[in-house]
């Protein structure tokens, strides 16, 4: 699909419009009331040059989600909300609020974490050299110290099975829309890891994933047990579904296999580690990471990456 955007156009002949809206920031939110004002306000001491707005889409709450981002409105004044209630999912959430963005430059960040000072300006000038983007994460500001770790800190991380391309959360991308929309959006098929699904489909495309170290994310972990454990499940097994769905015929199922079952017995051996607080949280990720994997070669018939 061609997109053509008009402030794209007047770029190229030096005369593009100032008050036009450069960029959006998009959030997509399911009953977020205890966090989206953190978000929010985080969003206030954004600075940049260029006019940008925020969209919040409101994905089915019932809690009062709406209420709280009503009440930023005089501080983010180009702050909209966008209904996205036809179908559950941060698939679609996103993929709504793209469609209904001003912006031809977007930024998603999610309604748990906060944006880190200077984000804006270093993601949105980002995006002016490069088509799709990612910040790192950190870990340290809103998570207690045995949840804390380096993911996405340091760069982006490459999958383990094919087609072994970078990848990064969708809560720190960036990307303009016509690229976006040439990918074919976010997958709303995919319950989990749709943004590492579309990191594979955009760069089979063409478009190189650019790390932007100068943009971090407050990235809020699950702090109980439970969230812990069913995060790391349905990673698991989601990464299962997009090995099957990417399989190349490279490597061998059955050395997959074997790492799947001395995984078990690795977990097994490392019980002494629930002693500990730091050791719960450690191991019940790792039993969510092998019960997806399981629930994956059951359910979804692919291989245990």
């Amino acid at each position: 699909m061609t997109c053509i955007n008009v402030s794209n156009q007047r770029d190229s002949e030096g005369q593009r419009d100032r008050s036009a809206v450069r960029l959006t920031v998009i959030i997509p939110c399911f009953n977020a009331a205890d966090t989206i004002a953190d978000q929010l306000d985080a969003l206030t001491r954004q600075q940049w040059s260029e006019r940008w707005e925020v969209l919040l889409v409101d994905n089915r709450s019932t809690d009062e989600s709406r209420e709280v981002v009503e009440g930023f409105k005089a501080r983010l004044p180009n702050l909209r909300i966008v209904d996205a209630s036809e179908r559950q999912g941060t698939p679609y959430a996103v993929n709504t609020g793209v469609k209904e963005a001003k912006g031809e430059h977007i930024l998603i960040c999610d309604a748990d974490d906060e944006v880190a000072t200077g984000w804006l300006s270093a993601m949105g000038d980002a995006l002016s050299a490069h088509e799709f983007i990612a910040c790192k994460f950190e870990t340290r500001k809103l998570n207690p110290p045995w949840l804390q770790g380096h993911e996405q800190e340091r760069g982006l991380q490459t999958i383990w099975y094919p087609p072994w391309l970078t990848h990064a959360g969708g809560g720190t991308f960036g990307f303009r829309k016509r690229m976006f929309q040439r990918v074919g959006g976010f997958d709303e098929s995919l319950p989990h890891l749709n943004d590492t699904d579309f990191c594979f489909r955009a760069q089979m495309m063409g478009y190189q994933l650019h790390f932007v170290p100068e943009a971090a994310v407050h990235v809020r972990k699950r702090h109980n047990l439970r969230g812990h454990y069913l995060q790391s499940r349905n990673y698991a097994e989601y990464n299962v579904v997009l090995a099957k769905r990417y399989w190349d015929g490279s490597g061998s199922a059955a050395s997959y296999r074997r790492k799947f079952l001395r995984d078990w017995v690795h977990l097994i051996r490392k019980i002494r580690k629930l002693s500990s607080q730091r050791g719960r949280f450690w191991w019940i990720w790792l039993l969510g990471r092998q019960v997806g994997r399981t629930r994956g070669i059951l359910f979804q018939r692919g291989i245990p990456v």
